[in-house]
């Protein structure tokens, strides 16, 4: 069947293109779409504030340029899903924002979500994305840890303290928690376990939602090969 769908991490760094490839792996089937990550050098080293967030729309967009033609969907490995409507417009591919799809599977698990948020600066740009998804009345909570992505990316460092907001979350009524950056895969299951709650993460969301999208055309396409 083959196939492939592209994470595009629209930062330079390529620790945390690692960090969202290692999520990945639990996707990766024989014979299904592969699910490639790339990182863009010509990004910022984060997605810290909104000059960060408007910066990368232009490598975005490069990236998407020079790999539709290979590519069966797309994802903006980024939790502030930047560049996402021009991104949707310049491409016939379907596009996926993590944080959307991370958000959309919350609810479907909680009906309620909070959201653990790389930086406060991070919190308004969460919030235009569930504006535009019409689901900010959903949110119970959204806490920021304002923390580097070196910090965050450490497995140790930050662990005790993304626990905590884990349970406060929960205490403020989230029926399940997102992980507000690409970076946080990693503290996962120790969050989850730690709330009592599903924790999302948005790699693995957006993941699920493409393959969702991908996998039917490409069996109808084997189908009709096979007539």
């Amino acid at each position: 069947m083959s196939g492939r769908i592209l994470f595009i991490n629209p930062n330079r760094s390529t620790a945390c293109g690692d960090g969202i490839a290692a999520a990945l792996a639990p996707f990766a089937v024989p014979g299904q779409p592969a699910l490639d990550v790339v990182s863009l050098p010509e990004g910022p080293p984060a997605i810290y504030s909104w000059e960060d967030w408007f910066a990368a729309a232009g490598p975005i967009l490069a990236c998407i340029r020079r790999e539709e033609a290979v590519t069966d969907a797309f994802v903006i490995a980024c939790a502030s899903d930047p560049a996402l409507p021009a991104a949707r417009e310049a491409t016939a591919r379907p596009v996926f924002g993590m944080f959307s799809s991370a958000v959309a599977q919350a609810l479907a698990l909680g009906g309620t979500f909070g959201v653990i948020a790389l930086v406060r600066a991070s919190v308004a740009r969460h919030a235009l994305a569930l504006r535009q998804m019409g689901v900010e009345g959903r949110l119970a909570a959204e806490i920021p840890l304002d923390v580097t992505m070196e910090t965050l990316l450490d497995p140790v460092a930050v662990r005790a303290r993304m626990v905590a907001v884990g349970r406060e979350l929960a205490a403020s009524g989230a029926g399940a928690i997102v992980l507000g950056c690409a970076g946080m895969a990693h503290h996962r299951a120790a969050i989850e376990e730690a709330a009592g709650v599903p924790v999302v993460e948005p790699a693995q969301a957006a993941a699920a939602a493409a393959l969702a999208r991908v996998l039917p055309g490409r069996c109808a396409a084997l189908g009709k090969a096979a007539e």
